[in-house]
């Protein structure tokens, strides 16, 4: 058998995995301020694009929290069966073709779906306070992507939480983790993003509005249908081929970046 001569990672994975380990490890414990991203990138002597871009993978798998738009990033309460591993593992099969990226869309709308019926349903009423801090993010971030993305994960992760079932909240982060990134390059790559992050905006209002008012099978069917009309118009998702829809370019497969 011929091997062949490994490529590096990308720097922000590597810088991701080290906070990563540090949070699992316990080394941050939950409720921890992450040092700014100046301060990071001096202690990895990497540039503020790696540091960004290893804190919204970290936000992504649920990792670490911000309050708000400006409020620093805090490490969550992990749980022992961290969706760390998990997402790696789902992110691994994904780009090796193990599963594709329509399955995992699949299951992403079949976890949330039942995690939002049980929220709306919970009695007596949960705390919806970081869900509606979000959406009023969303609507802060403008025709930032990035910055809607973050958004974006806060509000889902805050109202499947609200479910109060531990076991859908670390399925579906990993596997919300797992094709993140291939959601916001197809964002970036949209002609009319404006339109489109108008269009995430009012969807996730309706979805908030559901489950506020106790609406169990409409919170589930409005965030099925939003999830599987995002990923329809934006990785052109073909319902149903059989060997599953083409996945976007992930960034992670292009030249690695150079330590800065």
């Amino acid at each position: 058998m011929v091997y062949e001569a490994l490529e590096r990672r990308p720097v922000y994975q590597q810088v991701a995995a080290q906070l990563r380990a540090a949070i699992l490890d316990g080394e941050l414990g939950p409720g921890h301020e992450l040092p700014s991203e100046r301060e990071l990138c001096l202690r990895f002597g990497v540039g503020r694009t790696s540091v960004r871009e290893a804190l919204r993978a970290l936000q992504a798998q649920g990792l670490v929290v911000a309050a708000g738009p400006t409020a620093p990033l805090r490490v969550t309460a992990v749980d022992v069966l961290s969706e760390g591993p998990v997402g790696e593992a789902f992110t691994a099969l994904l780009r090796l073709g193990g599963v594709p990226l329509g399955d995992l869309i699949e299951l992403r709308r079949a976890l949330e779906g039942a995690a939002l019926a049980a929220t709306a349903a919970r009695r007596p009423r949960p705390d919806l306070s970081a869900a509606t801090a979000a959406l009023a993010a969303m609507d802060a971030a403008g025709t930032d992507v990035d910055a809607f993305e973050v958004a974006d994960v806060q509000f889902h992760l805050a109202l499947v939480e609200a479910s109060g079932n531990s076991a859908l909240r670390l399925v579906m982060l990993a596997v919300r983790s797992s094709i993140s990134e291939h959601l916001r390059t197809a964002l970036h790559r949209l002609p009319e993003v404006a339109d489109e992050l108008d269009r995430l905006r009012a969807e996730h209002a309706s979805i908030l509005a559901a489950v506020r008012e106790g609406q169990a099978d409409d919170a589930a069917r409005l965030v099925g249908d939003h999830i599987r009309a995002l990923y329809e118009r934006t990785t052109v998702i073909d319902d149903p081929a059989p060997s599953g829809p083409r996945p976007v370019a992930d960034p992670a497969d292009q030249a690695p970046e150079a330590v800065a």
